[in-house]
């Protein structure tokens, strides 16, 4: 057995350094977080132009303008604009669809339409993994879909970005762990938590995830947990499935027992990738992983097929020849399988999140008009057409 070592004058002690790094990096981000969100203040979703709502409900500028008038919408401003919030545009798809009689603008599940869970996931950070599930989660609620979005990553930038600081606001038991740890488990509705966007609910996330990374081998080598550990998540869900159309799932950068439970919970697989040779020959080695432990998890009896699985390729640098090469390349090999639309590198999306915003919050006019309206762009064709993948298990159009 060796003995401790005897620390050399000139020698720095790494758990010493790390625990006051770490302590005094947390107090300076709570300053910094008290600053940009004093302690009374609550983070809220923008209002939105005719033209930006009357897209998320589905209809026509000139239609919503209609509808507005018939006393459905906002009341107009001093200068006879309308601006709508996100309330706003559910009152109206209700009236659309009492007006019809047909439920047709309100997207929720209906009959025989099956819950969709959606994990977004990659072995290599920076690859845009919660950026992607953050902006999908928050594009679907303000589509009319009711979103559950679930933070499995412990460094709970997703919890973050949607106002519940991981360091502040998550106490023990009140993430995911809560609901599928191995003793004493609460339902998951007790750690659901409401956002400022409304339809859009999460399960938050803080480092005690990690406990279910070293807890589950315990757990099966004594043969005290109830469920096998790739069932938990999906177990879990049961519980409030009526509740929620679409479950957003943003897994945590490596392939451990969360990441394995949440393909088992999954209905459908998003991983991002970012077209650079060193990314792209990670994905690979990532991808033969996965492979292989879903295979050990199939045999166990774990659900392994999926009612569709896409590549999305993120910060996507247009202009950049190497990363169009990159692009073209997986796009030879992969199909069909990669999304048809890329996400765009963009300074507004990076400037949106240095203030914890999506770019579907953020004020516009804190940016260059053109910056803004591409990234956006950029985000909704990527968004759009992961709804209609979505749409389409259910069997819409």
């Amino acid at each position: 057995m060796l003995a401790n070592p005897v620390l050399k004058d000139d020698q720095e002690h790494l758990p010493s350094l790390l625990a006051t790094d770490a302590q005094e990096l947390a107090y300076q981000l709570q300053q910094h977080q008290a600053k940009i969100f004093p302690p009374l203040s609550r983070k809220t979703m923008r209002l939105f132009s005719p033209a930006e709502a009357a897209s998320y409900i589905g209809i026509g500028e000139g239609y919503l303008r209609q509808i507005a008038k018939d006393g459905h919408g906002p009341d107009p401003l001093a200068n006879g604009r309308r601006q709508y919030d996100a309330d706003d545009m559910n009152r109206i798809r209700q009236a659309l669809d009492e007006r019809n009689g047909t439920p047709k603008y309100v997207p929720i599940r209906r009959g025989a339409e099956k819950l969709q869970v959606v994990s977004v996931m990659n072995f290599k950070g920076g690859s845009g993994k919660t950026t992607t599930a953050a902006h999908l989660a928050q594009f679907l609620a303000l589509r009319g879909y009711r979103v559950l979005a679930i933070d499995l990553d412990p460094q709970a930038s997703l919890s973050a970005l949607f106002g519940h600081q991981p360091e502040l606001d998550v106490g023990e038991g009140e993430t995911i762990y809560g609901a599928i740890r191995y003793e004493n488990p609460v339902p998951i509705s007790e750690v659901v938590r409401s956002t400022y966007t409304p339809n859009l609910h999460i399960v938050p996330g803080n480092l005690e995830l990690m406990e279910f990374e070293h807890e589950t081998p315990k757990a099966m080598a004594g043969g005290t947990a109830e469920s096998l550990f790739f069932a938990r998540i999906g177990e879990a869900l049961t519980d409030i499935e009526s509740l929620y159309d679409i479950v957003v799932i943003d897994c945590p950068p490596q392939l451990g027992f969360l990441t394995m439970s949440a393909l088992c919970a999954a209905t459908s697989v998003l991983i991002t990738v970012h077209p650079q040779m060193l990314d792209v020959m990670s994905m690979s080695q990532f991808l033969t992983m996965t492979s292989e432990l879903m295979s050990v998890v199939e045999r166990a009896g774990g659900r392994t097929s999926y009612d569709w699985m896409r590549y999305l390729v993120t910060r996507f640098e247009p202009n950049d020849g190497p990363q169009s090469q990159m692009t073209g390349f997986m796009r030879a090999i992969f199909g069909n399988r990669m999304l048809q639309n890329s996400m765009l590198k963009s300074t507004a999306i990076s400037d949106a999140g240095v203030t914890k915003q999506t770019l579907y919050e953020v004020d516009r006019s804190q940016f260059t008009r053109g910056t803004y309206d591409r990234a956006l762009e950029s985000m909704n064709l990527v968004n759009g057409e992961i709804e209609a993948h979505i749409r389409s298990t259910w069997g819409r159009r």
